[in-house]
């Protein structure tokens, strides 16, 4: 017996190639776009039958299985066209839908699945309409050593809830909710005490399990992901797991070598700079970068820049000038 096809890429607006999280993002917008609690009453029996058709292609497409089989259809993939499966589709399951399903799934998924499948209650109708809240994203802007050492930051964040006065459905009697004015949601703000662990880098996601978009119809909150951003130092410059900075010396600390003082991330340690260090030189400091999860720290590279006096007492010129008249004559001998 012919049923009516069913387009699922179509209905979620997704192309055949869609990654499973296109496709979740799909059915969260799609679902809050038609939950019937977010409509008013004379659109409510449109509302669920286009939410019934949201949560049926859903449950085909985000199924790794069930989206194999779905897609094996082939040629037979025009939207509205009767289906009637042929007999070599091997690891389907036929059977003829039987009695009232309007509640439920489609006449074109029991033919091919079977079954009431998630969502269905015995007789056909659904159990809940609840809809997962949306997943949130936010910035969280950290020094260099609050993201080497961790920190924990208590942290504002906005969002919105589901309107308490009309419970989302932006109504109030045959008017618009004056509390939301409408839009079934009001803006709210939160306070977190968040932990964010040692050696988060530039533009790391940290997930904060159920802070998300509040649900709808009992169901679960979304999450918050936190986007990290690094501040600018003025000494360090992460490269990788590699921390890069300077050292200025003098003319006589780079040319006889030196052993001098320089800033890490642990606090400052010694140095020694080999004698004929010239300017543009990059000496390691072992196991002194930044931490990466699995492979341990990077390495501190500091770059030997050599600074000449802003002043010279006339012995130094002397000197100096002793220094190139030396240099010019070993080059001219």
């Amino acid at each position: 017996m012919p049923v009516q096809f069913q387009d699922y890429y179509e209905i979620l607006g997704l192309g055949r190639d869609a990654s499973e999280k296109e496709i979740k993002s799909a059915y969260r917008r799609l679902a809050r776009k038609w939950h019937p609690d977010l409509r008013p009453a004379h659109e409510k029996t449109e509302a669920a039958e286009q939410f019934k058709r949201v949560n049926e292609a859903y449950e085909v497409l985000r199924d790794p299985e069930k989206r194999a089989q779905y897609d094996r259809l082939g040629k037979d993939w025009q939207h509205g066209q009767d289906f009637q499966a042929p007999p070599d589709m091997d690891g389907f399951r036929f059977q003829t839908a039987s009695g009232d399903f309007g509640g439920g799934f489609s006449d074109f998924f029991e033919t091919l699945f079977g079954g009431a499948g998630p969502g269905r209650a015995a007789g056909g109708g659904f159990r809940t309409m609840s809809v997962r809240g949306p997943d949130l994203e936010s910035e969280i802007e950290l020094s260099l050593e609050e993201a080497f050492r961790g920190v924990t930051r208590a942290l504002r964040v906005a969002g919105s809830a589901v309107c308490p006065a009309c419970a989302g459905t932006g109504r109030s009697g045959e008017g618009f909710c004056p509390r939301c004015g409408g839009t079934g949601e009001m803006l709210s703000e939160k306070t977190l005490e968040v932990r964010i662990p040692p050696g988060v880098r530039e533009g790391s996601r940290i997930r904060l399990k159920g802070q998300g978009g509040e649900g709808l119809g009992g169901g679960p909150a979304g999450d918050l992901y936190l986007k990290v951003r690094l501040q600018p130092h003025p000494v360090f410059h992460l490269r990788g797991r590699d921390i890069e900075s300077e050292v200025r010396l003098r003319p006589d600390q780079a040319a006889l070598g030196s052993r001098v003082t320089v800033p890490t991330l642990d606090g400052p340690v010694e140095m020694t700079v080999p004698p004929e260090s010239g300017s543009g030189r990059k000496l390691r400091l072992k196991g002194k970068g930044f931490p990466a999860a699995g492979k341990g720290r990077g390495d501190q590279y500091v770059r030997v820049v050599i600074d000449i006096p802003a002043s010279l007492t006339g012995k130094e010129k002397a000197l100096y000038q002793q220094l190139k008249e030396l240099r010019e004559g070993s080059e001219r001998g």
